[in-house]
C-alpha cells in the first residue's frame, strides 16, 4: 500500500522552511527535506547556531531544533530529493513580471515551471506534487502538461503523478501559530487518492472540520481572494484614518465601534504606514491582471484602488513630514523606528518604510534607521543606496544605528513605521528632550499612549488623530 515517507519541499524561504518544519515535528515518521539552490541559504538553515537561520519567526528555532537532522533536513541536493520523494511541495517565489506580457501585474511562473520540469526529470514512481507556492487561478494545468508532456515524450511509463493545490494561509509574525493551529487548511484536487494521502499528513495535528476539500481552481483563487480582502481592509482603515485626520474624529473609537459590530469583526482595522510583505501586492496585483484577462475591466479597477490608496498612505506620511518639519528635511536628522513591513519579522519585501525612506532620502535628509532584526545589508538592498553614500549633491544620506537614544541626540524628528514591542517601551519623554527643537515625533502605528503624550516636549502626528503641538 503507497504510503508517504519522504517529502521534498522545493524552496526554503518564508513558506517552506516554517511549513516543513511544523510537519516534520508533527509526523515523526516522515522523512522531511527542504532543498534550495541557494547554498547560503540551506548553511543557515543547517546552522549550530539557531540564531542564524534565515528566517527570524516567533517558535521557528525550538520546531528545528527539535527536529533538524532526525527527520528534518537542509539541502542542496535537488536531484536526489525529488527522486526519493512520495511527495513534493512547490515553495518557490512567484514574483509580478517586470517585464513582457502582463508587466507589472502578472506572476512570473518561470520558478514553478522549472520545479515541474525537476520533478518531470528526477522522480521514481508514483510523485504527489503540491503546490504550496501563492499561484495564479491555472497553474495547476500548467504543472499537469509538463508533467505529461514529458512522460509521453521520454516514454516513461513507470512515473505517475498527480497535483494537488494546497496554498498557505499563514502570516509572518505568527507563522508558527498558524501552522500549528490554522482556521483551515485547502486541498484542491480531483485524484482522491491523492487528496487522502496528504489528508491524512495534516490529520496528525489537524481536526478534521477544519481541513476543507475543493476543485483545484477554488483552492488556487481562494488564496488570491483572501489575500485581497485583507488587504482591501488595510487600504480601507488608512483611509479612513485621513478623514478622522481632518474632522477631529478618533480612530480608535471609530475602529472600536466598528469592530464591535460581528458582520466586520476588528481584525485587521489597525491603521498604519500601509501594508507590505510578499503576498498582499503581488497578488492583487495579480487578481486585477486575471481580470483584465478575463475583460472584467470594471472589476479590476476596484481591486485596483486597493493598490492606488496604500501607495497613496505611504507618500502622505512622507509628505507630511517634509510639510512639518517646514517644508524640507535637507540636511536635518530623522530617526527611523523600524524597517519591516510588520512586527516580529525580518523580512522587508514591500515594506513601507522602503518608499518612505527613499522619499526622505531624495528630499535631503540624513535618515538614522533602527531595526532589531532587519540587517544593515538589508536596509542597503531595499533602499538602493550605499550607507553613508552621497549619489547626488541634492541627496540625503542613510545611517543604521543601534543606539536609539544616541540617534535621538540632536535628531529634528523620529518616525516610527514598525509596531515592535520594545518600540512601545521606549522612553518617549528622554527621546523627545534629546530632540533638537522644535521637534516632531510621527507616530504611524498609534503605538503610543495617550500618557506618554502629556509628557513628551514635542510636536506629535498619530496616525488617525489631530495635530498635537507641544
Amino acid at each position: 500500500m503507497f504510503k508517504i515517507k519522504k517529502i521534498c519541499c522545493i524552496g526554503a524561504g518564508y513558506v517552506g522552511g516554517p511549513t516543513m518544519s511544523v510537519i516534520a515535528d508533527n509526523c515523526p515518521n516522515i522523512e522531511v527535506t527542504v532543498v534550495d539552490k541557494d547554498d547560503k541559504k540551506i548553511a543557515a538553515w543547517n546552522d549550530k547556531n539557531l540564531n542564524n537561520l534565515p528566517i527570524f519567526e516567533p517558535g521557528l528555532k525550538e520546531v528545528v531544533s527539535r527536529n533538524r537532522n532526525k527527520n528534518l533536513f537542509f539541502s542542496t541536493d535537488i536531484k536526489n530529493s525529488i527522486k526519493n520523494a512520495d511527495m513534493v511541495f512547490i515553495s518557490v517565489n512567484t514574483p509580478t513580471k517586470n517585464k513582457g506580457f502582463g508587466a507589472g501585474y502578472a506572476s512570473d511562473l518561470k520558478w514553478v515551471e522549472s520545479c515541474a520540469r525537476q520533478v518531470s526529470k528526477y522522480s521514481r514512481g508514483h510523485t504527489i506534487i503540491v503546490e504550496k507556492s501563492t499561484v495564479p487561478v491555472k497553474t495547476a494545468e500548467l504543472i499537469e502538461e509538463i508533467l505529461v508532456s514529458n512522460k509521453k515524450v521520454k516514454n516513461i511509463s513507470k512515473k505517475t503523478f498527480s497535483v494537488l493545490s494546497s496554498p498557505e494561509f499563514l502570516a509572518e509574525g505568527t507563522a508558527i501559530k498558524d501552522l500549528e493551529n490554522p482556521d483551515r487548511v485547502l486541498i484542491g484536487g480531483s485524484d482522491k487518492f491523492a487528496i487522502n494521502q496528504l489528508r491524512d499528513i495534516y490529520l496528525r495535528w489537524i481536526p478534521e472540520e477544519k481541513i476543507l476539500l475543493t476543485n483545484i481552481w477554488s483552492s488556487e483563487l481562494s488564496k488570491l481572494i483572501a489575500n485581497a480582502f485583507l488587504a482591501q481592509r488595510v487600504s480601507s482603515i488608512n483611509s479612513i484614518s485621513a478623514l478622522c485626520e481632518s474632522t477631529g474624529a478618533d480612530i480608535k473609537e471609530v475602529v472600536k465601534a466598528i469592530g464591535s459590530d460581528k458582520r466586520i469583526g476588528n481584525k485587521f482595522l489597525s491603521p498604519g504606514p500601509g501594508f507590505g510583505g510578499s503576498c498582499f501586492k503581488k497578488d492583487i496585483l495579480n487578481l486585477v491582471y486575471l481580470c483584465r484577462f478575463y475583460k472584467l475591466d470594471t472589476i479590476a479597477e476596484y481591486w485596483e484602488q486597493v493598490m492606488l490608496i496604500n501607495n497613496w498612505q505611504k507618500q502622505r506620511i512622507s509628505a507630511l513630514v517634509v510639510e512639518k518639519l517646514y517644508g524640507t528635511v535637507s540636511n536635518k536628522k530623522i530617526l527611523m523606528l523600524g524597517f519591516s513591513f510588520k512586527s516580529n519579522t525580518n523580512d522587508t519585501r514591500e515594506s513601507p518604510a522602503i518608499a518612505i525612506a527613499k522619499d526622505l532620502i531624495d528630499n535631503g535628509a540624513e535618515l538614522l534607521v533602527n531595526d532589531p532584526k532587519v540587517t544593515k545589508n538589508q536596509i542597503e538592498k531595499e533602499i538602493g543606496i550605499k550607507e553613508l553614500d552621497i549619489e547626488e549633491i541634492s541627496y540625503g544620506k542613510w545611517e543604521f544605528v543601534t543606539d536609539i537614544y544616541d540617534a535621538s541626540n540632536g535628531a529634528d524628528a523620529v518616525i516610527l513605521i514598525t509596531d515592535w514591542d520594545n518600540y512601545k517601551n521606549l522612553n518617549w519623554e528622554k527621546i523627545s528632550s534629546l530632540l533638537r527643537k522644535p521637534s516632531w515625533i510621527f507616530d504611524t502605528r498609534g503605538i503610543i499612549s495617550d500618557d506618554l503624550l502629556l509628557k513628551i516636549n514635542s510636536n506629535f502626528w498619530q496616525v488617525g488623530y489631530p495635530m498635537t503641538n507641544s
